[in-house]
């Protein structure tokens, strides 16, 4: 399989994804946006996975860049490519797909329980995992639900959590691909954000679980790709 990443910062990387990419010998490929914005000609890709990064949706006036990767992710889901969306990438899928994004009434930072979407419409991609389980987040926007999508996953502090369009397309707005080595990098990277506050929890806490959860993380990162990719 080919794949190909859109990263958007050197500091949120695909963690397990990638390591899950090398470990099936899947051709791998990129496109770094903070080196260059180029992107591949879309009948040579076979699944596009979309990193997240600090920036807005709704930034164009300072991410130039920004119309020139949604018009790409159009392309690619308007060609039938699959197309999985972390965070910001999830939030550009959604925009694309029809969809409103905006600030989040409260910022979610850190191991938060997340719940999954239980009732008659309960999607066969999300049958692996369990009701609840903790996962890593960091996101202060968050997003509609594109029309047709079916919800997949919610918490208290944000209720869209993740959305499935056609069986194509998957938008999750937490990060099962966070590594410890990630963590620590976006703690790094995002202290201005760690002030005081209900969702947000302090950055060697965060640093501390992300060993404690690494084992469960990697395990569910890999069922629901895994799920993704059999749809």
């Amino acid at each position: 399989m080919r794949i190909h990443f859109i990263q958007h910062v050197h500091f949120e990387t695909p963690g397990y994804l990638l390591e899950w990419a090398i470990a099936q010998q899947h051709h791998i490929s990129f496109t770094k946006i903070y080196e260059s914005v180029s992107f591949p000609a879309v009948n040579t890709i076979d699944l596009l996975v979309i990193m997240g990064g600090p920036m807005g949706v709704y930034e164009e006036d300072k991410y130039a860049w920004l119309s020139a990767e949604k018009a790409f992710i159009s392309a690619v889901i308007a060609a039938g490519t699959k197309v999985l969306g972390i965070c910001l990438g999830a939030q550009l899928i959604a925009e694309v797909a029809g969809a409103k994004v905006y600030p989040n009434k409260e910022k979610e930072i850190g191991w938060w329980p997340m719940h999954k979407i239980i009732n008659d419409h309960t999607h066969p991609l999300t049958a692996s995992l369990p009701a609840e389980f903790i996962t890593f987040h960091w996101h202060g926007d968050t997003f509609d639900l594109p029309p047709g999508a079916i919800h997949l996953f919610a918490t208290p502090a944000c209720p869209h959590q993740g959305y499935l369009l056609h069986n194509q397309v998957a938008g999750l707005q937490f990060h099962l691909e966070a590594t410890p080595a990630l963590v620590t990098q976006m703690v790094h990277h995002g202290q201005d954000e760690l002030v005081k506050a209900s969702f947000i929890q302090p950055g060697q806490q965060m640093e501390e679980q992300s060993t404690l959860h690494a084992a469960s993380q990697q395990k569910h990162l890999e069922a629901f790709i895994s799920a993704f990719l059999d749809l």
